[in-house]
């Protein structure tokens, strides 16, 4: 990892304030620094049939990709007014778009004249006005129709009737929810984006974004984010040497999982409501209901979206925040490499290469249920999760 580039107090662009610690983020940090761990009595299991099982699989989609808020982007993706940009992995034609106001919607990216689709592509745009390629219906970016040509051939029309379909939607912290429900209570988004705030993800540039195809179960690759018992093995030769004998805490936010690792040589004395400080010597990990991660490197925030597409096929997109857009070779070099350190070797090579060596092994049959130790409790609790929602819903 680079040395973090962060001033020795953050500040907050808008207010000039110091940025600090929510109190959920101060209680983990001084877990680790107490050595609170966070770990499990017993060996426990989890059937391998949740992930190999197509029917358990389009059980989860019901439960919990159909139904909960779920994180579809940060908010630096459109970071000023007039941007657009689909979005087609939910299995769902969404557009996103910033309007003139600088508010975020989630539509249905249908034209509502013949069904068209009204943006192709999947690259964010720059307009003040969505027209379909068919026939030229005009909307403004909050959705309502603006125009349509030959309108006197459409007697009796409402335009007021004619906008685009809007899904529920919510920006807290720098990320942008929806909701596949009309119902969608977004309540614990707002919470967490508190903690996310604390971060200034919501003033951060996009520095790099890129969609993995990982042909694994999406849990296998939830697991990987929800213990540390793999990071000094599988990342011995990238990361692993920084997490060399470090103490994890973690925490629960509604069914959102919250985790803190450190080095207990290292925080002695650190003065943890310094949010630059904490960074330096605690590294936070975010594990968002239904399937979102969340890594708050020193200096900047990975935001990785996983869509599952089949029981063992999973489109990632992994987003690279940063404090600010790059001013010099030098800094673009730097920002340059923690990229490709984490996207492309961490990431990419190893976290989702072990869930698709994983997702082979078990599709093999060899065993019949994973088997977790004391530092993996988290994927235990993880599962126990997804199981109360797939009971309530069948």
């Amino acid at each position: 990892m680079n040395a973090p580039t962060t001033p020795s107090t953050a500040l907050d662009k808008h207010t000039g304030e110091p940025l600090r610690p929510t109190d959920g983020q101060l209680a983990l940090a001084e877990a680790v620094r107490n050595g609170e761990t966070r770990e499990t009595h017993g060996t426990q299991t989890v059937p391998a049939s949740r992930y190999t099982d197509p029917a358990h699989f389009e059980a989860e989609k019901r439960a919990l990709f159909d139904r909960l808020p779920q994180v579809l982007c940060p908010s630096a993706l459109l970071p000023e007014p007039g941007m657009a940009v689909p979005h087609d992995q939910t299995g769902r034609p969404l557009l996103i778009t910033r309007d003139k106001q600088g508010e975020a919607h989630v539509f249905l990216n249908v034209c509502q004249h013949r069904g068209t689709r009204l943006v192709e592509g999947e690259d964010v745009q720059c307009s003040s006005k969505l027209v379909c390629p068919y026939h030229a219906w005009t909307y403004q970016l909050d959705g309502r129709l603006l125009a349509l040509p030959r309108a006197d051939t459409f007697p009796g029309l409402d335009k007021a009737q004619y906008g685009l379909k809007e899904l529920p939607s919510c920006e807290a912290g720098g990320l942008i929810w929806f909701s596949p429900q009309a119902d969608a209570d977004f309540s614990l988004a707002e919470t967490l984006g508190e903690d996310f705030s604390a971060f200034a993800m919501e003033q951060s540039f996009l520095f790099r974004r890129r969609t993995h195809t990982v042909k694994g179960n999406w849990k296998l690759i939830m697991d990987a984010f929800l213990e540390s018992y793999h990071v000094l093995r599988l990342h011995a030769n990238t990361i692993g040497p920084f997490f060399k004998d470090g103490i994890t805490a973690g925490d629960t936010v509604g069914p959102h999982m919250r985790s803190a690792v450190g080095r207990l040589e290292e925080v002695e004395g650190v003065d943890f409501t310094d949010m630059a400080a904490l960074r330096r010597v605690i590294t936070f990990a975010y594990q968002l209901l239904p399937a979102t991660v969340i890594v708050p490197s020193p200096d900047y925030v990975n935001v990785m979206v996983l869509m599952p597409q089949a029981h063992d096929l999973t489109l990632v997109e992994d987003f690279m925040l940063i404090p600010e857009a790059p001013a010099t070779d030098k800094a673009r070099d730097h920002w340059e490499r923690s990229w490709a350190l984490l996207d492309g070797g961490v990431f990419g090579s190893e976290d989702f290469r072990a869930a698709e060596l994983g997702q082979q092994g078990l599709e093999s049959g060899a065993v019949d249920h994973i088997t977790l130790g004391t530092l993996e409790g988290g994927i235990k609790r993880f599962d126990e999760t997804v199981q109360e929602y797939l009971r309530a819903v069948n």
